[in-house]
């Protein structure tokens, strides 16, 4: 694997690097909803993304209505624990995927993007650090509800402030992911790629 300088780990890079973005200045994405090469693997691999997205902005808002006084504890916990699971485990299986079956066939493909993909394997390691603390925080959280409001107080807004960086996290890795896999599948389609 390359080596990831500093400035390009996640959390701390904005855009990808110019020269990680040849193809998408081929393939900009207000061209990608229409076009041929955009097939049926390429669809749902995106609207997995998607949900990502959906998820992660639930459980930002029921943090945020629990510590504003919106929702009661029992309610917050009955909504965000299994939503809380469900986007865990199905994230780490997501990366798990990418990493062993699609990243390799994308770099076979177009060996000029290879950092972009170490980049973004990068990402899923420092992502799955985030998850194990975002769970861990949540376990203590949980555990504080049971406690009361005051003492949830101080673990909601410690929870809060970690699940916001791991969202941040979370959407610029995914709008990077995207934008270094969806022009090379468009650029040589998925047949071709052996995605279908």
């Amino acid at each position: 694997m390359t080596h990831i300088t500093p400035d390009l780990v996640l959390g701390r890079r904005g855009k990808l690097p110019d020269d990680l973005r040849y193809l998408l200045e081929r393939y900009p994405r207000d061209e990608w909803a229409g076009h041929a090469n955009l097939g049926d693997m390429a669809q749902f691999w995106l609207q997995r993304h998607d949900m990502f997205r959906e998820l992660a902005g639930m459980l930002t808002q029921s943090v945020s209505e629990y510590r504003e006084g919106q929702l009661e504890a029992q309610p917050f916990a009955s909504f965000f624990v299994p939503r809380l699971q469900f986007f865990l485990q199905q994230l780490n299986g997501h990366h798990q995927i990418e990493d062993m079956h699609y990243f390799p066939v994308f770099v076979r493909a177009e060996t000029g993007l290879k950092r972009g993909f170490d980049l973004l394997d990068n990402d899923h390691h420092v992502i799955h650090e985030a998850l194990e603390r975002n769970a861990h925080g949540a376990n203590n959280f949980l555990g504080k509800l049971r406690e009361g409001r005051d003492a949830a107080r101080f673990a909601a807004d410690a929870y809060s402030s970690d699940t916001e960086d791991l969202v941040a996290m979370l959407l610029t890795h995914l709008e990077d992911e995207e934008d270094l896999i969806v022009p090379v599948i468009l650029d040589r389609g998925e047949a071709s790629l052996g995605l279908m």
